[in-house]
Parts: C-alpha cells; sequence; structure tokens
C-alpha cells in the first residue's frame, strides 16, 4: 500500500508540473468540463478491456482513468474549491456510512433488504442540502447511456418496493410488450413503433436484472461476438479468393453457420 500511495503521489507531481507555467499550454487551457468527454471515453474503454479479459490493457486503462482523476480533482484545488484528501475522505465516510451492516450493528435479513437500506441512505444524503426529501431518482445522472440507465431505474425502483412481484411476471410482461410492438409494426404510426421497441427493451432489462445479468454488458458480449463471427466469415471468403459482400445469401448462411461452429470449438479466439 505505501508503495501505490508514494506512486499515487509522484503522478500528481507529474500533473502539478504539466499545470505549471513551464508545464503543457494544451494542459493549462483545461477545466473540469473540458473533460468530461475525455473521463467517459477512458472508461468505457477500462470496461471494454475488462470485459475482453485482457488484465494488461485494464491496468493501463485504469492509469489513464486515474490521470484524469486526479488531473480534475487538482484543477479544483486550484480554484479553491476542494482537494484532493478531501474527495478521499468523503468517499472512505460515504462507504462506511453505506454499509451499517460492516462497520456499526446493522443486520439484514436479505439481499433485498441491503439494497433497499442502500437505496435509503442515498435518498437522505441526496436530500441534505435540500428543504423537501429527495427523490427515489434524484441521483441518476441524466447521462448515463439508455441501456445502464434503465438497469438503474428498475434497481432503485425496485429498491422502493415499485416492482413485479416475480419473475414470472415480469416474463409475462415481455410477452405482452412484444405484441404491442408487433401491433405497432402492423400501422404506420412510427411513433409507436418506436415507443413500443423502447418498452420491450425496458422490460426485458428488468428482467435481466432479476437474473443477475446487466443488459449493457450482455449486448456488448452479443456485439463482440458478432464481430467475432464476422470477421471469421470474411476470412473463410478471402480464403477461396472471394470477397464477403459479393457472395450470395445462401453462401454468407454457411459461412456464418461455419464461424458459430468454430467458436464453440475455440478456434479464431
Amino acid at each position: 500500500m505505501n508503495a501505490a500511495v508514494e506512486k499515487l503521489s509522484a503522478l500528481r507531481d507529474v500533473i502539478d508540473k504539466l499545470l505549471s507555467p513551464e508545464g503543457c499550454p494544451w494542459d493549462r487551457e483545461q477545466s473540469p468540463e473540458s473533460l468530461c468527454e475525455y473521463v467517459i471515453e477512458e472508461a468505457h474503454e477500462l470496461a471494454a478491456a475488462i470485459r475482453r479479459g485482457e488484465s494488461a490493457a485494464a491496468a493501463d486503462e485504469l492509469g489513464d482513468v486515474f490521470f484524469l482523476l486526479l488531473f480534475i480533482s487538482a484543477l479544483y484545488e486550484e480554484k479553491g474549491e476542494f482537494g484532493l484528501s478531501e474527495v478521499l475522505e468523503g468517499s472512505r465516510l460515504k462507504m462506511i456510512r453505506r454499509h451499517p451492516h460492516v462497520f456499526s450493528d446493522a443486520a439484514f435479513g436479505s439481499r433485498e433488504e441491503l439494497l433497499a437500506a442502500w437505496e435509503e441512505i442515498k435518498r437522505s444524503e441526496k436530500a441534505g442540502d435540500r428543504e423537501k426529501p429527495a427523490g427515489v431518482f434524484a441521483g441518476l445522472p441524466e447521462s448515463l447511456p439508455p441501456l445502464l440507465k434503465a438497469y438503474r431505474i428498475h434497481s432503485k425502483a425496485a429498491g422502493a418496493g415499485f416492482t413485479w412481484e416475480s419473475d414470472s411476471d415480469v416474463e409475462q410482461q415481455v410477452e405482452a410488450e412484444w405484441l404491442e410492438l408487433l401491433d405497432a409494426f402492423a400501422s404506420e404510426d412510427k411513433a409507436a413503433q418506436e415507443r413500443e421497441l423502447g418498452d420491450v427493451i425496458f422490460t426485458l432489462v428488468e428482467l435481466g436484472r432479476r437474473k443477475g445479468i446487466k443488459a449493457s454488458a450482455a449486448l456488448d458480449a452479443s456485439a463482440q461476438r458478432f464481430l467475432r463471427r464476422f470477421s471469421l466469415m470474411e476470412q473463410a471468403a478471402g480464403k477461396n479468393g472471394r470477397e464477403f459482400a459479393e457472395l450470395g445469401m445462401e453462401e454468407k448462411n454457411a459461412l456464418w453457420d461455419l464461424a458459430k461452429s468454430g467458436e464453440k470449438n475455440g478456434e479464431g479466439r
């Protein structure tokens, strides 16, 4: 741990040098606002490396995220608003406060009770500086990617006791939403089609959440799986001196089946 603290301090020294009058002109022009997109981008790259199971890439991307977080905290410190020590202490106290079953004598009979308590503590924190109590979704960031936002909405709603009673109820709702989508597709109402498609996806997110599956991660895995299989199809076509786009649909389907078969046998990875 001491080595990590030393390295953290050394990285902060690098940032201080970059922000000094003798430092980097581009870095000195940055603000917390201008770095927001970089934080989002690097966080996505970190998540992608983790999901690929590439530990070396994850370590590299984690370093990029750390750098940006330290950079932003240094900019706030320059403005005299807060420093890194306040950020870390605030996080430490928050985690202690949100884990009363670990740091005090609270006890919960189930995971659901624990999560409900977590949400209640978060709501009380958000309401701390307000005249009125914070709503269930007060802490939900507007900028969350849609699938993650849907997951958080369902999670928070469930924490407030507003959800289906059983998994089978959700499954029936998925079926009902699917039928409504088919009805919308049979019409010329594009707005209704978009709305019903959204409802199907939104309900599937909740079904996945109940099964311990995050839709965003599941969809990303499906997308990566498709890309791997498509690459195998292109390679197979190329070996026969053909361009994939020029193949007939029957040939493409045959290559798809071959790619799926090869993937199952551990090939092409």
